[in-house]
């Protein structure tokens, strides 16, 4: 099997050594990009249990339809980052990233305008097209404008956004849904578009946009993306990516659900529960990326994440009271955490730097492509089994394959 071994990013010799509130601004304004991507993301599972968003849709709750809706813009986000990340290798990542965020904000009008389920629907597959650069634009970002032994901690802050923005968005679009009904969770979502912009103009407007291929004969692109799609390790990282991302995606589209439905809490106290846990996943970001930018075992650091994710959703379905409940989910998401910042800098090390964002749309869409298809699967399994147990039952055997399609990396990563 061939790999790449990268190299560190290259000292720019036009920039002064500038201070690190100027570098660290950068992973900080992605960081604001990914929170208020994950709120668009997960404001519409938010609303599955609420009566007045089921009418207007003409549903009842229908598990499989309302778990169609994530799929379907998990589907299109995870083609997406595979057929267009290769615009974050050509267009400055301030330019793409302006349009992006303006098509996201008129997308949230619109689903807030919105009284058809077919609408909705195609309403959400356009917002994961419009998604699905992000994540590998914010790798290449990284990689290209700081040295590899800040990789796990620039990536890790900006990776970030996605525990805080589930920890914030479920709560927030609950209130919001119980204040203001369910149209005001879309329209917040698009009106908070507009200060993030304005922070990106501030801290990205002279960002690197790539740096020179890795290896020492500076072979073109094309060689270079020939010898990627050759590579066993990195095929490898993208199948233990489905699983990790199909972890994650399960948690995002059904814990709320999952806690009224499956362990009968009280709408009124899911908000601040359903962040606990990804109050914990943040915590585990922390710690994983500071711990492994010291140890540099990263395949090592993911294994032992997604085999204590597994380990938590196990405790969880076999205890009955509530505490019991929240802690083993927020264990299980802890440990699902500390191996986030480490898959990307994995990446990293057997892909080169020049066609970052093309290695990363791979890894990041097959990953999603594949993880959207969770929160669909697991509301099928529901409506047969009539058990919100078997939904996370899944997600642990997921987790567990996802291990054993590691081990043959342990040791050289």
């Amino acid at each position: 099997m061939s790999t790449f071994e990268s190299q560190p990013v290259a000292t720019d010799a036009t920039q002064p050594q500038s201070s690190e509130v100027v570098r660290w601004s950068i992973p900080f304004a992605l960081f604001a990009c990914v929170l208020l991507a994950f709120f668009d993301k997960v404001s519409v599972a938010a609303l599955f249990s609420d009566p007045d968003f089921q009418q207007a849709m003409g549903l009842s709750f229908d598990t499989t339809r309302l778990g169609l809706l994530m799929s379907a813009f998990l589907l299109s986000y995870g083609c997406s980052s595979v057929l267009l990340s290769g615009l974050g290798d050509r267009i400055k990542p301030l330019y793409l990233l302006t349009g992006m965020m303006m098509l996201w904000c008129l997308l949230m009008v619109a689903m807030g305008l919105c009284h058809s389920y077919n609408t909705m629907l195609i309403l959400r597959v356009a917002l994961g097209v419009a998604e699905g650069p992000l994540f590998p634009l914010a790798f290449a970002v990284v990689r290209h404008n700081f040295p590899q032994h800040l990789h796990a901690r620039a990536t890790m802050l900006w990776l970030l956004g996605t525990p805080i923005g589930a920890a914030i968005g479920f709560p927030l679009s609950l209130y919001l849904l119980t204040h203001f009904g369910w149209q005001s969770t879309f329209w917040v979502m698009a009106l908070l578009t507009l200060p993030v912009l304005g922070w990106v103009w501030v801290a990205l407007r002279h960002v690197r946009q790539g740096a020179p291929l890795s290896d020492k004969a500076r072979q073109p692109r094309k060689l270079a993306r020939r010898q990627l799609y050759r590579s066993g390790h990195f095929w490898i990282i993208c199948l233990f990516n489905i699983a990790f991302l199909t972890y994650l995606w399960g948690i995002n589209g059904w814990l709320p659900s999952y806690l009224v439905e499956g362990r009968g809490i009280h709408l009124s106290d899911v908000g601040w529960l359903s962040s606990l846990p990804f109050i914990a996943m943040l915590l585990g970001e922390g710690l994983g990326a500071w711990l492994s930018d010291r140890v540099d075992r990263r395949a090592l650091a993911c294994f032992i994440s997604l085999g204590g994710a597994a380990l938590g959703l196990l405790a969880v379905l076999h205890l009955q009271q509530t505490w019991l409940v929240m802690a083993a989910m927020s264990f299980s998401t802890f440990m699902w955490g500390a191996g986030a910042p480490n898959i990307f800098v994995l990446l990293a090390k057997v892909t080169p730097s020049g066609i970052s964002a093309t290695a990363g749309g791979i890894f990041n869409g097959l990953g999603n492509f594949a993880g959207a298809l969770a929160p669909l699967l697991m509301g099928a399994m529901i409506a047969g089994t009539h058990s919100m147990d078997s939904g996370l039952l899944f997600l642990v055997v997921m987790a567990g394959l996802g291990c054993v399609l590691l081990l043959p990396i342990l040791k050289r990563y």
